[in-house]
């Protein structure tokens, strides 16, 4: 099933999606935008456990990713690899190194051709372009349990000579409850046109209640901005509300609900398999995709902001007080058990998503006419359809396309058309039972990496 509570998770400040930009592997959506596609979330572990995992998998380690930087001669193209990850049973540390070898390619290509025939460059002229610093990152984090249900993660990175980012989370859970504080300098949003944005300082607290048998969930939460957001790459763009200097409050519920209009249950004894050599464990390359069914789900909810100080800054553009409902409903048909060699798994979710309720009843009012700017330029009055479609390609490897599909017409333009899009290949691992690793690429921003990613649905 398409992750539904993005719906309410969305308006919030802690939300993560994978972004190879940073060594850390994510970047937070900027709240209060559409929602953010379910391929472009970022996997629940952190990206030094992840690398501790793919490098047994490449060769010397090395884990490639591809990301566009404001540097054109740096290229897009790195390379990044764990060096140290010393662990005892309550703490860990690892240290992330990248490279972007094309500027070193390109100098050291160039100081060759820059000699004559009869001069050959020295050792020292070619190792000063292993020095320069602009090609290489270094990130390191560390992370302690408190208690057995607190712990903290520290995390710090450099790259090249821009300035250093560090960050901090504070996580605790209650029975029913997980607190986390998090506080980055700077911290790194993207919103839904793929513009990244840095702000100097962001702290947030965030209450989240686990979701109740009933289907209700809550969640609270207080955030603050200091300094004024910069783009990371050169844009005339304004930069999102939402992002601006300000302290602020937000509360928001959500209750969702599920039906199978049919479902094929996942037995015991369909986890083993019958040979001529006997009985052997057999379940599915992924325990979430192992039962064929066809359902449809649905969440409903509100939230409402409040932000303190905010009125002298950007009085135009955010309001003190702001309450509004939201919603999405999703189609979910499955075919196969992800058991077989091939064939054996097609998958498709279909999740309309009304992220403003009253940003589209403005549009519904206004008619959509011409003359209605306000309502035309508000990318939270379209209702937005997200598909996802699963094909499985040979045993454990799943073709996946993630697409966004806005509902209103562009200037000039007439019908829906395609806003984001996301391809990816998954490598299911069945030890893991619901874990994949998963190499990715989106268009939109030009940007891929390979993930670890664990328990998606």
């Amino acid at each position: 099933m398409a992750n539904l509570r993005t719906a309410m998770d969305s308006a919030f400040w802690d939300l993560e999606v994978a972004s190879p930009r940073l060594l850390e592997g994510t970047a937070k959506a900027v709240p209060g935008e559409p929602l953010p596609m379910d391929g472009a979330r970022a996997s629940k572990a952190l990206r030094i456990q992840q690398l501790s995992l793919l490098r047994n998998g490449f060769p010397l380690g090395i884990i490639p990713s591809f990301s566009p930087t404001a540097r054109k001669d740096l290229g897009s193209f790195s390379l990044q690899s764990l060096f140290l990850r010393p662990a005892i049973s309550k703490w860990w540390l690892g240290v992330i190194g990248q490279i972007r070898p094309k500027k070193l390619i390109s100098n050291i290509k160039a100081e060759f051709l820059s000699n004559d025939d009869s001069e050959f460059p020295t050792f020292n002229d070619v190792a000063k372009h292993f020095l320069d610093k602009s090609i290489y990152s270094l990130g390191l984090c560390t992370q302690f349990s408190l208690t057995p249900s607190s712990s903290i993660k520290l995390s710090t990175e450099g790259h090249g000579e821009e300035e250093r980012r560090h960050k901090m989370m504070l996580f605790h859970k209650f029975p029913n409850h997980d607190v986390i504080l998090e506080a980055a300098w700077p911290q790194l949003f993207i919103d839904h046109k793929g513009q990244y944005w840095n702000v100097p300082e962001s702290i947030s607290l965030d209450l989240l209640s686990l979701v109740s048998e009933s289907g209700f969930r809550y969640r609270l939460g207080m955030h603050r901005n200091s300094g004024h957001p910069q783009a990371l790459d050169s844009t005339n763009a304004d930069a999102p509300a939402a992002l601006m200097p300000g302290f602020g409050a937000k509360a928001a519920f959500s209750y969702e609900k599920s039906r199978d209009f049919w479902r094929q249950k996942q037995r015991q004894q369909d986890m083993y398999e019958k040979t001529n050599q006997g009985i052997f464990w057999w379940p599915p390359y992924d325990v979430c995709l192992g039962e064929p069914h066809s359902a449809i789900s649905g969440i409903i909810g509100g939230n409402c902001t409040m932000w303190f100080d905010s009125s002298n800054i950007a009085p135009k553009k955010r309001s003190p007080f702001g309450a509004d409902l939201f919603g999405s409903v999703c189609y979910t048909f499955q075919h196969g058990k992800f058991k077989e060699l091939y064939g054996d798994l097609t998958r498709v979710d279909a999740r309309l998503d009304i992220c403003s309720a009253s940003a589209f009843a403005k549009r519904l009012i206004n008619g959509i006419r011409r003359s209605s700017v306000n309502s035309a330029e508000d990318p939270m009055s379209s209702p937005r359809l997200n598909l996802i479609f699963q094909q499985q390609v040979a045993g454990p490897i799943v073709f996946r396309v993630d697409s966004r599909i806005s509902l209103a017409s562009l200037p000039g333009n007439h019908g829906p058309h395609i806003e984001d899009s996301i391809f990816s290949l998954n490598y299911s691992l069945r030890l893991l039972k619901s874990g994949k690793v998963v190499a990715w690429y989106s268009p939109k921003r030009k940007e891929g990496m390979i993930e670890l990613r664990l328990f998606e649905f």
